[in-house]
């Protein structure tokens, strides 16, 4: 019987830098929902790959004095290793500089302008960089762009624009008609109140201002955008063509099966990529999920701080298992995670060390210990059998219905409380008492077949989310990973096996104090490695006769403005003074509240916070959701203060919570304290903060 095709895709990376463990747990979840749908006998086809192309990576080009080309085969190579350091196991790893994408891109645009759906105009309007994205003056935040929160310039030049609204009542009725096309439902919501029923504006499909990029093959001085070249790559990748000569991979595995992308580009995803779908006639993929974000926590990762966290430098401190563990563990279905080196240490010796570490090794040292290593069944059976057979066989199921809900931390929940109550049938049994009875030998070698066949059963489970775990813990216990057929079936374990003599250890516990040192040397090197960079950069614009901001060196002290010593860092100073004494000279009288007593005072208890991360809340005007760490507990707070602040702008800020407050609902979503801040007399809000920088959690006295 022809097994049943599955596609999956990640979104592709963009080929301007090197991915950290936030871009690589895409990668690694993806991995673990197609080895998975592997294990049950789908036929799995796994697409991965880099985005090459835009104004961005020409310019880190030019800063590394390479052409863009060289500069993005030395990039992809280096995501390429990422994804392998990691164990992804992949079936294609795109790129959109290869020759069958590029020309195929060009069909595509040329399809959709003699379809009329493509047409030439010219855009003016505020510009991101780093997005590649144009905005209009009602779409910024704070003047900066919405999705990045950097600073946005004025731009205006011919492009080609693609007529979105065209569609847009087909895209709405398909999402409505189609529940779960956009999964987490969240994400679903905040498309169609947000961008498609307010009504959709014709999307900029080409570029005149730069070059990096696959040309209009028709009107060569334009390029192709980048979100059409890159989402293209989903269809190119299995071999479409848009003259209607389509592979037979293509028939085989579209329309996908799931797009697995970050929340942050969702609505390219689910928007702008099933119009150019529905132009080019072909069917839409089945779900695209929006997985959250995996944060650092403490503070916003930076280069120039050193405090950046690559997969490949928690590999070499950890090992691969132990951080797939860790990412797809800690990783909430909806809601953003919180990634330490603290936290992996934590995690580490607590599940992989104590929980399965532990108990295979000790039921192999028990079996060899007590009967020469040889695993025999004696039919010696008591009801407490029937709950860890009850468990451990029920266990798959379980799984399944997790991981199809993509629910994939879940999942690994499952797997590992089949270990836990290994563990604890080794307590209701205590093999050590057992041994101390000639009589009950029988027994004891049932309760050691029961927790070999138990942990072979969860291996094979495991095996789609900590492969190498799983093929180490075959290999000691002498048994072969159970097929998904079998895998509820309790007793195959052949009788009479003897494990190993040696068990290994399978995951060493770590000690702090040892891998700290290491830690530093990584961020020494890290903000090291930055630094050469940017002086690097420094120097190229240098002999171009311009500042690394791209300011003509002539005009560069007027820009600064004019100072005594002349430089930008006074001109920095003497701003930040004269603001500090206007500050100082006004003053602000309120009506004074009821007094308090010291008791009442003392109940309330005040901590420095750290904001990891921060959305705007849906549908209101002046709220924002903010993750704030503080110790090692993560906050949710939702506050009134979007009219200051803007999301982006709060990620990194050090804050002072109000920690013990009872939780309430606003807006519907649940804050756990509060963020206090100062207003003036027009009602301006300032956030209070420590003066000196105090770490996440210390009290305020």
């Amino acid at each position: 019987m022809a097994k049943k095709p599955y596609y999956i895709t990640t979104a592709i990376a963009y080929a301007s830098g090197t991915p950290h463990i936030g871009n690589t747990y895409e990668a690694i979840m993806a991995d673990a929902i197609a080895r998975f749908k592997r294990y049950q006998g789908y036929d799995v086809f796994f697409q991965t790959g880099t985005d090459e192309h835009g104004q961005k990576i020409e310019g880190k080009a030019f800063e590394a004095e390479i052409t863009p080309k060289e500069f993005v085969d030395r990039t992809a190579g280096r995501i390429r290793r990422i994804w392998d350091s990691v164990n992804t196991s992949y079936d294609k790893f795109i790129r959109t500089t290869d020759d069958y994408h590029e020309k195929q891109i060009q069909k595509i645009f040329r399809k959709m302008y003699d379809k009329g759906d493509i047409y030439k105009s010219s855009y003016e309007g505020m510009y991101c960089t780093p997005c590649e994205s144009f905005w209009t003056e009602s779409q910024l935040v704070n003047g900066c762009c919405p999705d990045c929160g950097r600073p946005v310039k004025p731009a205006k030049e011919e492009a080609y624009f693609f007529k979105m609204s065209k569609y847009a009542d087909r895209l709405i009725e398909y999402i409505n008609t189609h529940p779960g096309f956009i999964q987490p439902e969240s994400r679903k919501n905040e498309m169609m109140n947000n961008f498609l029923l307010p009504g959709l504006q014709d999307l900029c499909v080409s570029r005149t201002s730069f070059t990096w990029g696959i040309p209009v093959d028709f009107d060569p001085k334009h390029v192709v955008y980048v979100w059409l070249d890159a989402l293209s790559n989903y269809i190119t990748g299995i071999g479409y063509d848009a003259d209607g000569n389509p592979t037979d991979q293509f028939g085989k595995y579209w329309p996908a099966d799931l797009h697995l992308i970050g929340k942050d580009i969702i609505r390219f995803h689910t928007i702008y990529w099933p119009i150019f779908l529905m132009s080019l006639d072909i069917p839409l993929p089945k779900k695209v999920f929006g997985h959250p974000w995996l944060l650092q926590g403490g503070e916003k990762m930076s280069k120039s701080k050193g405090n950046v966290i690559y997969a490949e430098d928690l590999v070499k401190i950890f090992g691969v298992d132990a951080v797939r563990y860790f990412v797809l563990h800690e990783m909430p279905y909806d809601n953003d995670g919180v990634i330490t080196w603290e936290l992996v240490t934590e995690r580490t010796n607590s599940d992989l060390a104590n929980t399965l570490g532990n108990l295979v090794n000790r039921t192999i040292s028990m079996s060899n210990k007590y009967f020469g290593g040889v695993v025999k069944r004696t039919g010696a059976v008591e009801a407490v059998d029937d709950d860890l057979k009850a468990v451990v066989t029920g266990t798959a199921a379980r799984v399944a219905k997790k991981m199809d809900e993509l629910r994939v931390a879940d999942a690994i929940t499952e797997i590992f409380t089949l270990f836990k109550r290994c563990n604890k049938y080794i307590d209701e049994t205590t093999p050590w008492a057992l041994a101390k009875d000639e009589a009950k030998a029988d027994r004891l070698s049932e309760v050691l077949y029961n927790l070999t066949e138990s942990i072979l059963i969860g291996a094979s489970i495991l095996a789609s989310f900590l492969p190498e775990t799983a093929d180490r813990i075959a290999a000691q216990l002498n048994g072969k990973l159970r097929d998904y057929e079998d895998i509820e079936k309790f007793g195959l374990y052949e009788d009479g096996t003897k494990v190993t003599e040696t068990p290994e250890i399978l995951f060493a516990r770590i000690d702090w104090k040892e891998i700290a040192p290491k830690i530093d040397e990584i961020r020494a090197a890290q903000k090291a490695e930055y630094e050469a960079e940017q002086a690097h950069i420094a120097e190229v614009y240098a002999k171009h006769g311009l500042t690394p901001q791209g300011t003509p060196i002539a005009n560069a002290a007027e820009v600064a403005g004019k100072t005594d010593a002349g430089t930008t860092e006074n001109a920095t100073s003497v701003a930040a003074d004269s603001a500090d004494a206007a500050a100082s000279e006004a003053v602000v009288d309120v009506e004074p509240k009821e007094e308090i007593t010291y008791e009442d005072f003392a109940k309330m208890q005040f901590r420095v916070g750290v904001i990891i991360a921060c959305e705007e809340v849906p549908k209101s005007k002046k709220l924002l959701c903010s993750k704030v760490q503080v110790g090692s507990r993560v906050y949710q707070i939702v506050s009134g203060i979007k009219q200051h602040y803007s999301a982006a702008e709060m990620v990194g800020k050090r804050v002072m919570v109000l920690a013990n407050l009872k939780p309430a609902k606003l807006a519907g979503i649940e804050s756990e304290g509060m963020l206090l801040c100062a207003e003036d007399a027009e009602g301006n809000l300032s956030l209070m903060t420590p003066e000196k920088t105090m770490p996440a959690g210390a009290e305020i006295l």
